[in-house]
């Protein structure tokens, strides 16, 4: 199969959806690969580890999609990628298509059969493609959103942690998932006061054994969430509903509850943001105030530390791209278990049930 890596155009997004081991693994295979000239710098790897692993580098975007059978990237296609998309088209990478109208209909009106990472699932039902750059995000939510509680950066001037005589910062979590959990760790680690709300009492008990009383675990529920909002220093979104848009657990009522100069970083920004003011940021310009809260939305947050995140999301998603171009996606969804969960659109149908039911009802 010819397999194509093209340079991501997203701002700010410095991760490759194929490393130089990769591209090994498929030439290995009997595969012939393209990569586009500097697709993988801002990873750290040059354009000369990928002619040692046997790749072609290709200068023009246009000639990787063109000569190719299946493109892997890491973000979504952009508006000015929609050209290049055709029927028969096999891409494999991250989509988000519940917050992406527009590249759900372009993906349909040319027929692309559309590999989505997110949606992927294992033998015990996880997302074993979405789950390390969501540790990440986690992890660089506390982080990120540490920075934004600093005077200098617009904040009230919280330190997380405190000092001794001085009470900790506060931060609730809203999900127990992958990003929470990482979240809490941080933020834990750093000494602030965390609760994380989750509506699954048996994911609670887990956080509960998993942080033996360092964090507190509260169930959903309007009136415990509306206190704590109103003593939070930092709220961070993380909420995911597999294929489908985030729910609005924050109303705009909410924010005039919360303290001025609150910070809130809204991880689930990919899927649609879980609060009503969301709305996707770069890094150039990654926040943005409503009602006196700080929002921090950045939509590709872990392309900060490319390096580690490209390591870890190449490591997950490489066995499915072997198997994709070593079997064609026919075959590879009967012998794949879980990798017919990853298809959101085939033949000019969405096809993933979630998905699908999303796209009806917009």
């Amino acid at each position: 199969m010819n397999i194509g890596v093209p340079k991501e155009l997203k701002t700010h997004e410095y991760r490759v959806a194929a490393t130089p081991t990769c591209v090994a693994a498929y030439v290995g295979d009997g595969h012939r690969v393209r990569v586009q000239r500097g697709a993988g710098v801002g990873a750290g790897f040059p354009d000369t580890d990928y002619a040692a692993a046997g790749a072609e580098l290709v200068d023009d975007a246009a000639q990787v999609w063109a000569q190719s059978e299946m493109i892997v990237k890491v973000k979504e296609p952009l508006p000015q990628e929609y050209q290049f998309l055709r029927p028969g088209l096999l891409l494999f990478g991250y989509l988000h298509l519940a917050a992406d109208r527009a590249l759900t209909t372009a993906l349909l009106e040319r027929e692309v059969s559309a590999v989505a990472y997110e949606t992927i699932t294992d033998s015990h039902g996880q997302l074993p493609c979405l789950v390390p750059m969501s540790a990440i995000a986690g992890r660089l939510a506390v982080q990120l959103g540490a920075r934004c509680l600093e005077a200098p950066a617009g904040g009230p001037g919280v330190l997380l942690g405190g000092v001794p005589g001085v009470a900790r910062g506060r931060v609730v979590i809203l999900g127990g998932g992958t990003v929470g959990t990482q979240a809490a760790i941080m933020a834990a680690g750093l000494g602030a006061d965390v609760t994380i709300f989750d509506v699954s009492l048996r994911r609670l008990y887990a956080l509960d054994q998993l942080f033996a009383g360092r964090v507190q675990t509260l169930h959903v529920d309007e009136f415990a969430l509306v206190e704590h909002l109103r003593q939070a220093d930092m709220v961070i979104g993380a909420v995911l509903i597999p294929g489908a848009s985030a729910p609005k657990l924050l109303r705009r009522d909410h924010l005039s509850e919360m303290q001025n100069g609150a910070v809130l970083v809204d991880v689930a920004v990919d899927q649609g943001g879980c609060a009503e003011s969301t709305r996707p940021t770069s890094y150039d310009e990654p926040t943005f105030v409503e009602e006196g809260v700080i929002h921090y939305c950045v939509a590709n947050m872990p392309a900060a530390v490319a390096k580690t995140s490209t390591a870890a999301l190449t490591a997950v998603t490489r066995p499915y791209g072997r198997q994709l171009a070593g079997m064609g996606l026919e075959q590879a969804l009967h012998n794949v278990p879980g990798l017919s969960g990853g298809v959101n659109t085939h033949r000019g149908q969405v096809v993933h049930p979630v998905v699908a039911q999303w796209f009806a009802g917009q």
